[in-house]
């Protein structure tokens, strides 16, 4: 272990090895999602409607109207998403469509534009590692990357939506917290962690974990004090400066999806405290603690005045049918215990190994390095409880996991080469399978238990529907509103012209309420939904999982268990448009009717039918 400091290591610099590492991570991930590649078949329905709100930019929509107008039209919905990540995204596409056709300009930009994000990500890792160890060592934690939670899907080919920014922006500030000058360091942290607010609040508690890591350094030694300052400083006033060219003052509604005033009101009154007690004489510990302590309950006092629904948990007012067919079924946003055991298992081990690695180093070093060691460990611990409450969050997680997998990795490769006998030496293979693939084992446990029953449904990446290419034969319709399921709505939006009554996307609440609503009625009281929202045809995928969902939801009689049973009303005609059996679409014959405004009321409890109809859910 390198205790020395860096610049005394007279000629090494690990950047061409790094830069050599991150190829070979770019070869990886290009291979494995080759034939995601080849199909066009987006990991995740964000990234195909991330597509499509850059393709509006680029078109000449606003750049601060953040609408998706061909979802629930004509007033659209308001996305919660950000100008920062469609910028990198338009950029790209613009420079290749220099020299290639536009499709093939997105094409392009979608394959190289999340291992782009992978490099300044595999850089500070890189030189994180390579600051605390040495060369060596730094290239096995790039490359450990790889076989860490979640870290390398959000860095795949056609991933272009916001979460390997966001991994980006945790790895930057772990690395700007080794350097030696706090105001340089601290204002470094407190940049990157505004970048990743002002894309998603998902962030929020690794930016309460710099801010406490960096309070602690002030308690341990006052001159230590301009970490916290110049992080918090920093953080507010990029994430004003950020909200100002992003959304500025078209929307100054107090959001609690997003980065808002009052959530820039609290960062500005933790700010201005940290400076005023930074200047102020030196106070013991306890009244430090107790004053950093009041300035944080008067942001969130300013926060809980200007935005009380704010302090509440996040969709904790979110419409019960919705919360209860879509949140629920969101497994990546919800506690890990929700999970498959194949997930649950690396998301454990591997973490809590790379902390239990961490604190053996801490305990073995000595001065400033060990120090050190025990506040990455807190961080890493933050992020592995935050990714515990939610599962996307792991990710993290994992990738601060890198720099204690790097050097295990070291010790064992150098454990290998001294072992004269090859029965240690393939303890030492199980052992490393066992630490970088324990979702391996947990596959072939699975393999030998009893086979279950098929559920007879499949997630949308796996249906036989395969929007990814098929969604392209409902160009043959005419330009139309689709009454669909929430999950196809991004394919339609990203691969055709038509429009949608709602998506996965929690903005579009009260449509999505309408719409399951809708598939889990009678016919009869969901036509009048359909009309209301003046759809022309309803479209749906039969084998996933949504779908069996409503149907098992809202029994025999409803709408979607009778579309199913290839039994429509008589106010649907089939359509055929030439698809596989499982891609499913009926024309509308269309009654008039009132407005969704008069169906149903914002709470999720329809106006129309019964008071059963009006609790189901």
């Amino acid at each position: 272990m390198h205790m020395d400091d860096r610049r005394m290591r007279l000629g090494e610099s690990p950047n061409r090895a790094i830069f050599l590492a991150w190829l070979g991570l770019c070869a990886v991930l290009l291979l494995v999602a080759g034939q995601n590649i080849l199909a066009v078949r987006f990991p995740g329905p964000d990234d195909s409607l991330r597509l499509a709100q850059v393709r509006d930019l680029l078109a000449g929509q606003g750049w601060y109207d953040l609408h998706q107008y061909r979802m629930t039209p004509p007033e659209g919905t308001l996305m919660h998403w950000s100008r920062l990540v469609d910028v990198p995204i338009a950029a790209l596409i613009l420079l290749f469509s220099q020299f290639m056709e536009m499709p093939q300009a997105e094409r392009a930009t979608m394959i190289v534009l999340p291992l782009l994000i992978l490099l300044p990500t595999t850089f500070a890792v890189g030189r994180l590692t390579w600051r605390l160890f040495d060369r060596q060592t730094a290239i096995y934690a790039c490359l450990a990357l790889l076989l860490l939670p979640l870290v390398p899907m959000q860095f795949q080919p056609l991933r272009i939506d916001h979460h390997g920014w966001q991994i980006f922006t945790v790895a930057f500030g772990a690395w700007a917290m080794s350097w030696r000058s706090a105001p340089r360091g601290g204002a470094a942290a407190g940049l990157a962690m505004a970048f990743g607010l002002m894309i998603s609040l998902e962030v929020i508690f690794l930016a309460a974990a710099f801010g406490l890591i960096f309070a602690l350094r002030w308690m341990r030694d006052h001159r230590a004090r301009w970490w916290l300052v110049a992080y918090l400083q920093t953080l507010a006033l990029g994430l004003a400066v950020a909200f100002a060219l992003t959304r500025g003052l078209p929307d100054l509604a107090a959001h609690c999806d997003v980065i808002s005033p009052p959530h820039l009101g609290f960062f500005l009154i933790v700010a201005l405290g940290s400076g005023m007690l930074a200047v102020a004489p030196r106070m013991p510990r306890l009244p430090l603690v107790l004053a950093l302590g009041s300035f944080a309950l008067l942001g969130l006092g300013f926060l809980g005045w200007s935005a009380p629904q704010c302090l509440a948990p996040p969709f904790a007012g979110l419409d019960p049918l919705v919360r209860d067919y879509w949140y629920l079924n969101v497994s990546e946003g919800r506690p890990l215990w929700n999970r498959s055991v194949s997930d649950i298992i690396p998301a454990l081990v591997q973490p809590l190994f790379a902390l239990g690695v961490t604190l053996y180093l801490a305990g073995r070093s000595h001065d400033w390095l060990r120090g050190w060691l025990f506040e990455y460990a807190l961080l890493l611990a933050i992020a592995f409880c935050g990714g515990v409450m939610t599962y996307r969050s792991m990710a993290f997680a994992g990738v601060l996991a890198a720099l204690p997998m790097g050097w295990f990795i070291g010790q064992m490769f150098k454990r290998w080469r001294a072992y004269p006998s090859l029965l240690p030496k393939l303890g030492l293979a199980l052992l490393l399978f066992a630490v970088f693939l324990p979702g391996g084992l947990v596959t072939m446990a699975m393999k030998l238990a009893p086979d279950r029953p098929s559920q007879g449904a499949v997630r949308l990446g796996d249906s036989r529907c395969e929007l990814h290419s098929q969604a392209q034969l409902l160009k043959k319709l005419p330009p139309a509103i689709l009454f669909t399921p929430l999950d196809i709505g991004p394919a339609v939006l990203a691969q055709t012209r038509h429009s949608v009554v709602a998506s996965a996307h929690h903005r579009a609440e009260q449509a999505m309420h309408d719409v399951i609503f809708s598939f889990t009625s009678p016919p009869a009281l969901a036509r009048q939904y359909v009309d209301a929202y003046k759809a022309d045809y309803v479209v749906l995928c039969a084998d996933v999982v949504e779908t069996r969902n409503f149907s098992i939801g809202g029994g025999e009689g409803a709408l979607m268990s009778r579309l199913l049973a290839d039994d429509p009303p008589d106010w649907l005609a089939p359509v055929d448009i030439g698809g596989p059996d499982e891609l499913k679409v009926w024309r509308v014959i269309r009654s008039q009717g009132p407005g969704p405004g008069a169906l149903s009321t914002h709470a999720g409890s329809p106006c129309l039918g019964t008071q059963a109809h009006c609790t189901k859910g």
